[in-house]
């Protein structure tokens, strides 16, 4: 009796995900928003960015979906428990919209990402949680270079004094503010 109920909790949990993914594949707002339970959480780990109640995880969606218009998650490998499933998925699509501060660069994007879904005690989600490499991301966006590239080389040369003398500069305030040495 026990297996029954647990299979049956994993299969509608599944469910759930499957169906949120296919919603944010059709860019269905009101669908994606509809797979949450009465909670809602969205953490995109990354950036420390975290997303809490119903009113923010739409935003989050909102501005995502206007960002890149033509989003399509393909899903790799699924993984699931009773407590959460989880999603090795590739992201991709044309940056086109202003994204968190950054204007639209027109670059595509492919992006390795996992995500943990949780739920509540109606097998609806509760929350989801996101990590990838923010680095690759930025640097297809065009604006991360790698350290071995020219690009990254001149960066580097024009960005390390700079970052030194930010170092030097704090270390002297705290110092001051201690009174040691």
């Amino acid at each position: 009796m026990i297996i029954q109920t647990s299979n049956r909790t994993l299969s509608a949990r599944l469910r759930i995900v499957e169906e949120h993914v296919s919603l944010e594949n059709e860019h269905n707002l009101d669908g994606i928003m509809g797979t949450f339970g009465e909670t809602a959480r969205y953490d995109d780990e990354p950036w420390g960015a975290h997303y809490v109640g119903r009113e923010q995880v739409r935003e989050f969606y909102t501005q995502m979906l206007r960002a890149v218009p033509d989003l399509n998650i393909g899903v790799q490998r699924r993984h699931a428990s009773e407590d959460a499933v989880v999603l090795e998925v590739i992201i991709r699509g044309q940056h086109m919209g202003t994204w968190r501060g950054l204007p639209a660069t027109g670059r595509q994007v492919a992006l390795p990402l996992c995500g943990i879904f949780a739920f509540d005690a109606g097998d609806r989600l509760a929350g989801e949680r996101i990590y990838y490499d923010r680095a690759t991301l930025l640097n297809q966006l065009g604006i991360f270079h790698e350290l071995e590239s020219l690009r990254g080389r001149i960066t580097t040369a024009l960005m390390h004094p700079i970052t030194m003398a930010r170092i030097v500069a704090r270390k002297s305030v705290t110092l001051r503010s201690t009174g040691k040495p």
